[in-house]
């Protein structure tokens, strides 16, 4: 199940599938040298009113991300631990 991060809420886990196409190849670099590669779990800690910037926490840190920043991600939802 394919998702962007407005379909996730504050506490929803996602994991990172992949990068989309056609966008700048240093941005893409720069988010992989944050920890964020194909199969990175992650949680929603924090979204402003807006949703733009969102909090992750990723690989035992908080990460903030624009919406565009975080629009180059391709990213699936997790099921909630109790499903």
């Amino acid at each position: 199940m394919s998702a962007g991060f407005a379909d996730l809420g504050v506490g929803q886990r996602g994991r990172i599938v992949g990068f989309e196409r056609g966008r700048s190849s240093a941005y893409r670099q720069r988010l992989l040298s944050m920890g964020l590669t194909p199969g990175t779990e992650f949680e929603v800690t924090r979204m402003a009113p807006l949703g733009d910037p969102v909090e992750i926490r990723v690989r035992g840190f908080d990460l903030s991300l624009r919406k565009d920043e975080a629009a180059i991600l391709k990213i699936e939802a997790s099921p909630p631990p109790w499903e």
